[in-house]
Order: structure tokens, then sequence, then C-alpha cells
């Protein structure tokens, strides 16, 4: 099932795509907390705007260094364990909406990554049963200033500029990871291309190491991490992120002015 957040009118509604009759059937609230309670109306796709799927109450928690390929192409080892990192949840912006180079970084590069949405409060919880806390799967795109990366040793600064972490364009509760992969590029290039079978620690590791150290609160956001191919990104550009399954999630880039 594939749940959008999405504008109408003067309206901020949830709503269950009806992809063969190209409709929002809208809910009564967020179904993470109000289950799928309809309305009883219905909005055409193209009338309404998707935003960012999720606006995480609590975090965003990013895993580098997933992929082995990307962790080369950076010159890095790959980690034994999971490498967790945060971004505020003022970093989130929806399909369509720009990213914003800022003056601060001279290189912005981005990532194109599978998110985990988690969809109930979770504390260590096990490999075996980490899956069971996930509400759904969304694209993302975890924009980096790469200079400002290497420069502060640490990555608050470089990973969380606003509009740097591009979520959508929905959260797909019925997803399969392994039987999918990822695409990303640039102005119809496309740099990156891999299998999820390729991450280096799995979805249901990540779950269970980062629900060890704090506790995974409904609309949570994890980051997967990354594959080779990342790429600078210039004022006028668009970045595409695609998902077999879960779709397209497409920005426009521009300066800061």
């Amino acid at each position: 099932m594939k749940v959008a957040r999405f504008s109408h009118g003067e309206s901020i509604s949830f709503g269950i795509v009806d992809e063969e009759e190209h409709e929002l059937v809208v809910l009564k609230g967020d179904p993470m907390y109000a289950g799928y309670d309809p309305t009883g109306e219905r909005v055409p796709l193209g009338e309404a705007k998707l935003l960012a799927p999720v606006i995480p109450r609590s975090k965003i928690i990013a895993v580098g260094r997933n992929y082995r390929a990307h962790a080369e192409e950076l010159g890095n080892e790959v980690p034994d364990e999971p490498m967790l990192f945060f971004k505020p949840n003022t970093s989130v912006i929806g399909p369509g909406d720009a990213i914003v180079l800022p003056t601060q970084s001279e290189h912005v590069d981005f990532e194109g990554e599978l998110a985990v949405v988690i969809g109930r409060v979770a504390r260590n919880v096990p490999e075996a049963d980490a899956l069971g806390v996930v509400f759904g799967y969304t694209a993302a795109n975890d924009v980096s200033a790469r200079d400002l990366q290497r420069r502060d040793g640490q990555w608050a600064r470089a990973k969380g500029f606003d509009t740097f972490c591009p979520l959508g364009p929905v959260i797909e509760t019925e997803f399969d990871p392994a039987a999918s992969r990822i695409e990303a590029g640039v102005n119809g290039e496309t740099r990156q291309s891999a299998p999820f079978t390729d991450l280096v620690h799995s979805i249901p590791a990540i779950i269970a190491f980062a629900s060890a150290a704090f506790t995974l609160l409904p609309g949570d956001v994890i980051l997967t991490g990354t594959p080779a191919g990342v790429a600078q990104l210039h004022d006028g550009d668009t970045v595409e992120v695609t998902i077999a399954g879960l779709g397209t999630l497409s920005n426009p880039v521009r300066a800061a002015r």
C-alpha cells in the first residue's frame, strides 16, 4: 500500500494512492497513528502536491559507509558495525522542493538512499524481530557538503543543512528490499545503481543496532546508506532517486540567494 502526504487547496492530508484510478483516497488522519480510516473523499493525483511523506518528530538516523564500493570510492574502510549519525528533521523536504546549496560549502554531493520509516516504539529490538517495527519505506537523498564533512571531522553541519534530506514520493508499506534496487543521477545521467542486497549491514541489523542505543519512535526515519557513484551538485541541476516499487524522488538544485 502506498501512503502519501499531500496538499490540496488549503489543506494538508494523508491518503492511499489508488494507482488504477490515479487518485488519492483521503484519510482522516496520519495512518501511522490513526489507522486507515477514509473520509470518503478522493483527490485526483494530478491536482495534489505530494509532500515529504513523513516529518520525523524525533530523529533521522543515517548509516555511513554501508556499501563497500562507496566506502572505497571515498578512500574509507568499511566499518565492522553500522556507523550512525543524525540529520535534523529541519533538513527534510519533499518531492519537487529545491535542494539549496549553502554559501558555506563549495562541494555538495547527492547520495541516493533507501529510507526506513519506523512505525512503533522500539527499544532493544532483536534482529529477528526488527522488521516488525517498520511502518514502510521511501526514497531519500542524504545530501552532503563534502568539503565541510572533511573539515569538521564530525558530520552534523555537513549533513544537516536545511533541504539536505529530501524524502518521497510516498511510503510503501509492503516492500521487499531484497527484490529491489536503487538508481540515482543528475540531469538524466544515472550515476548510482545497486541492488539492496549489496548493503553491508542489513536493515534488521541496523534497526537492532540503533534501538540498542536509543529508543526508536513512530515516524523516525533511518537512511540505510548510499552506493558508489555520488557526484557534486550545481545550481540548476535536477537530481533523481528511483527505487523500483517506490517511485522516483526528484528535486531541483539551486544556489542560496
